[in-house]
């Protein structure tokens, strides 16, 4: 008898769906889709392992990683799931969360469940994670359910005057239960949808510096002015002062406006728009970089605006992320504004993603893209909790689009916004005369929050910076307990708003 711990590929998932189907006989309908093990191998392959016995699947145990902190004591399946999205999994996070485990009845007596939960512990420990929680099924329940609380019944599971195949075995392993979470999986019956809340605590777990230990992340808006700079020094002089400032403030995140290397086009206005911003584009690799180490040296997260790039003869309005640990990642404009279309014949981006950070997720989007309601939407439903908008806007009618379009998308999405764009003028380069600017933090509209929905905003066209501290749990709180509960009361049943 050959037995083999390994990672579930996508492949494996016929032998998958018969082994589930013989472990949960009662339950066989409520099957895993294929999509959704895909998806979990794509985000999180480490965390999807199978036990084969003779080359045949046997055993499976399927995880996320979670910012525990978010969700707390009182959740559903659905909500640790992000209602089976798995949008709530983020490679920062602090707990490993168990979504599933079945072993083949036919293998029991090979203890392959004991197997599958040392992988999960190395797999913890590997990673730095505090602990593993999951939400345990108590299947022989409704034997007892007439005559004994769910609390009662587990004291005795615990007491070893019941036996209960699942919270039994999960007890053996050295999970500690910590509550009974009520109607946690709708569907299962036998446990009359009540699960255990159970902890394994790692007791390597060192703290991780710059992660989200608590719910407060302090935000840094530069209102940037804009002038000529003598050379390329002198405008990196100027970032790093803005950075420096920042960094001296503990900030976790520093935000840059849309275009603020644009006075660097000042030595080719004798070219069109479109040439003089492809001469700039050849500088911007040379821009990331030096930003990228500022983040590194100074300890924070950078948004660098946004700078152009030049590709397979297109222009590209981008912005990086550049994370403090030296991690960059970067997004595409999607929406071109006519003007841009016009001067510098910009091309759209093509994807919508989410950014893990080491202050959980968060959203970037690019000055006119925030006047579409469907993009930030998307990113709220990939778990978004921060929304960055750097713009650039010439007129104050222009700046109130982008500031209301702004404000509306942290109600409707149940998020934080920040803003911060250029002001001042910039004479001698085309196109770009002049800005009207103001920075500010938007908020949900409810009674935690500020009773304007403004966390803070700058003196309008005065160069200056903005920081502002937001609180991550308060979202979780409005999201269950608000008001008006916008996500989760949406018609999905008449509507839904997707990624093509």
């Amino acid at each position: 008898m050959q037995i083999e711990t390994r990672t579930l590929k996508v492949d494996d998932y016929d032998e998958l769906v018969e082994t589930m189907r013989r472990a949960y006989p009662q339950m066989s309908e409520y099957v895993w889709s294929k999509k959704s093990i895909a998806k979990l191998n794509k985000i999180f392959e480490a965390g999807q392992i199978c036990i084969t016995v003779d080359g045949k699947i046997a055993a499976v145990a399927l995880s996320i990683i979670v910012n525990y902190d978010e969700f707390g004591d009182d959740h559903t399946y659905s909500d640790i799931t992000g209602n089976y999205s798995f949008n709530t999994h983020t490679s920062t996070g602090n707990v490993l969360y168990g979504i599933e485990i079945f072993v083949d009845p036919e293998y029991r007596e090979l203890r392959l469940g004991r197997r599958l939960y040392d992988s999960r512990k190395e797999l913890c420990e590997l990673l730095n994670l505090k602990s593993i929680i999951l939400g345990g099924r108590i299947p022989h329940y409704y034997k007892y359910s007439h005559e004994l609380s769910p609390r009662e019944y587990i004291r005795r599971v615990r007491d070893k005057e019941i036996y209960d195949p699942v919270l039994s075995f999960q007890l053996s392993n050295n999970f500690l239960p910590i509550k009974v979470l009520k109607k946690y999986l709708p569907e299962d019956e036998d446990s009359r949808e009540n699960a255990v809340l159970l902890q394994w605590n790692n007791i390597y777990y060192s703290k991780k510096p710059n992660t989200m230990q608590d719910s407060i992340i302090r935000l840094g808006l530069v209102q940037w002015q804009m002038r000529h700079f003598k050379d390329i020094d002198a405008f990196y002089e100027q970032v790093e002062f803005f950075v420096n400032v920042m960094g001296d403030y503990k900030s976790d995140f520093v935000l840059f406006p849309e275009l603020f290397n644009t006075p660097l086009l000042a030595p080719f206005n004798n070219l069109s728009e479109r040439d003089s911003m492809i001469e700039l584009a050849k500088i911007t690799e040379q821009i990331k970089v030096k930003i990228s180490e500022l983040a590194i040296s100074y300890n924070v997260n950078i948004i660098s605006g946004s700078m152009p790039i030049f590709e397979n003869n297109d222009l590209y309005n981008v912005s990086y992320l550049l994370h403090r640990d030296g991690r960059i990642d970067e997004y595409r404009k999607i929406h071109i504004t006519p003007n841009e279309r016009k001067y510098y014949g910009m091309k759209g981006g093509n994807e919508i993603k989410v950014f893990d950070t080491d202050c959980g997720k968060i959203g970037l989007v690019i000055c006119y893209d925030v006047e579409f309601p469907e993009l930030p939407r998307i990113l709220a439903d990939q778990g978004m909790k921060i929304l960055f908008v750097p713009y650039l806007t010439d007129t104050q009618n222009a700046y109130m689009r982008v500031r209301h379009c702004a404000a509306a998308r942290a109600i409707e999405n149940e998020c934080y916004v920040a803003i911060a764009g250029c002001v001042g003028n910039l004479p001698g380069v085309n196109n770009m005369d002049i800005q009207f600017g103001q920075a500010a933090v938007f908020t949900p509209s409810d009674f935690a929050f500020p009773s304007n929905a403004v966390k803070g905003e700058a003196t309008p066209n005065t160069e200056m910076t903005l920081i502002v501290d937001v609180d991550i749990n308060l979202l979780k709180d409005l999201h269950y307990n608000g008001s008006v509960q916008i996500l989760k009361d949406r018609r999905t049943d008449l509507y839904e708003t997707y990624l093509k």
